[in-house]
């Protein structure tokens, strides 16, 4: 990353206490350019946001909109200077470009699967009703025929029931059964 001196207009040294958590051992200014960050209520979140998660994947810097964060490890520590960010905003207009044609294509794609998917509960809806006609199955039964999970079958088979296309006929243990209604 390159940066120009005026870039850099404080610093801060952030230490842990085991009772206290977080907190601020050093800071300095060293522009007119302060950034009012209020440590007592950021500090915590802060400090997790570098320090916390899994051990390759904490981040280096967190941008904001008037400065960004560059933050190394010590210990327990955190060294963390302050920067004035250049030529950031084309950057991020043009970043928002790129997130919100991704966003469209992956709702199109979502919907495609949803259409998909409701095909295909139209279909397992159809071939329970004509199962149950006659006879009387279980939940787990039904489940087998189409290797789906317990909350998926149990979601199709509320839909059919509050449609009144099945009705349950008895319970044994926690095993429902059901007929058609037809």
């Amino acid at each position: 990353m390159n940066f120009e001196e005026d870039e850099l207009f404080s610093a801060a040294l952030l230490g842990w206490d085991m009772i206290e958590g977080p907190k601020l051992k050093w800071y300095r200014n060293f522009t007119n350019g302060n950034v009012d960050i209020d440590f007592e209520n950021f500090l915590m979140n802060f400090y997790l946001g570098f320090r916390g998660g899994n051990e390759g994947l904490k981040p280096q810097a967190i941008l904001y909109r008037d400065f960004y964060i560059v933050a190394f490890p010590r210990g327990l520590e955190l060294c963390c200077l302050f920067m004035k960010p250049t030529g950031v905003g084309p950057k991020l207009q043009n970043l928002l470009t790129v997130a919100e044609s991704l966003i469209l294509h992956m709702d199109e794609m979502e919907n495609d699967i949803d259409d998909d998917e409701d095909q295909d509960y139209d279909e397992i809806k159809r071939i329970i009703i004509n199962m149950l006609r006659e006879q009387q199955l279980s939940t787990p039964e039904i489940r087998r025929y189409f290797h789906m999970s317990n909350a998926e079958i149990w979601k199709i088979m509320s839909i059919l029931e509050e449609d009144q296309r099945i009705c349950r006929t008895e319970k044994r243990g926690r095993t429902q059964f059901w007929t058609s209604c037809n």
